[in-house]
């Protein structure tokens, strides 16, 4: 009756009050059909013991694996045997020969995926700091970042211009300590100022930029235009995050999805579909760490046109070979693709 009631509701929309009280219902709806949490901590014995009661070996690696579940945690290590239990996964039984290292395996590649994603984001974040500092002065003067007239929306600018002051009142950099000691303004020159910032206050205040030349400029620098290239800088930001904090990122489905250009004026890929093998459906490779993939070789190649991305990513490939490309989205002609060869 509830389900019929929701159902109603969204078919045939009710007044304020009314979807207030099914907003209400429904929350408590929700509750009601949760639970509490009751099931105790085990040790790394009785962990281990599990697995190996669900079916998983640790033939030949037994004093390793008690180390790793110490070290490295059960929680983290689990991401990467999931995909050695067998369907339906409610059920936790491992698939037959399912082992142990290959779950490691698993977290060694991303692992070094990770670290070598995050080298190549920091090549491109430096690159991004200069050239919105160099445009920007240039077009509106030193102290544009303080100009709210340089902005779409104010109030953005306002929590944008806060977070930055904070940051340049924490950085204990030397450069910053000289320049207060030397110069009455408040923030510094935007090259100064963007140098502490973080990331992600540097993809808010691109994003929040006024359209025009300036913008414009800033995002022809990678090739793209300025509209999606502040999709892209977002999702870069979040990726670094995710890698920076240790995140699984080989399988990961991107829940901050960066906008598909249709126009670019450096190699780029012209597939952005799979087929899941499971249903026949076609899949859009933006969801996928293929596509971020994709998106870092992009960007790398304008800000270093001699880059070794590819060569090591292949490298990492061919030392972790029982990895299938397929699980990070990668299309089946990924190799015919211009930006890859």
């Amino acid at each position: 009756m509830f389900f019929l009631y929701i159902c109603s509701n969204i078919l045939t929309p009710l007044p304020v009050e009314q979807r207030a009280q099914g907003k209400f219902f429904f929350a408590l709806y929700l509750a009601m059909t949760k639970e509490s949490y009751l099931k105790p901590p085990l040790s790394y014995q009785q962990q281990f013991e599990q697995l190996s009661e669900r079916g998983l070996s640790f033939e030949g690696c037994e004093e390793k694996a008690l180390h790793l579940l110490e070290k490295l945690s059960y929680y983290r290590l689990s991401g990467y045997w999931y995909t050695l239990i067998d369907n339906p996964k409610r059920n936790h039984k491992f698939k037959t020969d399912a082992h142990f290292n290959q779950a490691f395996e698993l977290y060694k590649f991303d692992r070094e995926l990770r670290l070598l994603i995050l080298s190549q984001i920091e090549k491109i974040e430096v690159a991004i700091r200069a050239i919105i500092a160099y445009e920007c002065s240039h077009s509106w003067g030193v102290f544009w970042l303080s100009e709210s007239k340089n902005f779409k929306s104010h109030a953005q600018h306002t929590r944008d211009l806060s977070k930055i002051f904070g940051e340049v009142g924490r950085s204990k950099e030397l450069f910053l300590q000289e320049y207060k000691k030397k110069y009455t303004e408040d923030l510094p020159p935007s090259w100064i100022a963007l140098e502490v910032c973080s990331f992600g206050s540097l993809s808010h205040i691109y994003d929040n930029l006024k359209g025009g030349r300036t913008k414009r400029n800033i995002s022809r620098k990678f090739g793209l235009r300025d509209d999606v290239f502040a999709t892209w800088l977002h999702t870069l930001v979040y990726i670094r995050n995710t890698c920076a904090h240790h995140s699984r990122l080989w399988n990961k489905s991107l829940t901050i999805k960066a906008t598909v250009p249709t126009q670019t004026s450096l190699n780029w890929i012209s597939n952005f579909y799979n087929i899941d093998t499971r249903t026949g459906n076609r899949m859009h490779v933006k969801h996928r760490t293929y596509f971020l993939l994709c998106m870092v070789q992009y960007l790398i190649q304008s800000v270093n046109p001699n880059n070794k991305f590819k060569d090591k990513l292949d490298a990492l490939f061919t030392e972790y070979n029982s990895v299938d490309r397929k699980a990070l989205g990668y299309t089946d002609d990924w190799k015919t693709e211009p930006l890859w060869q």
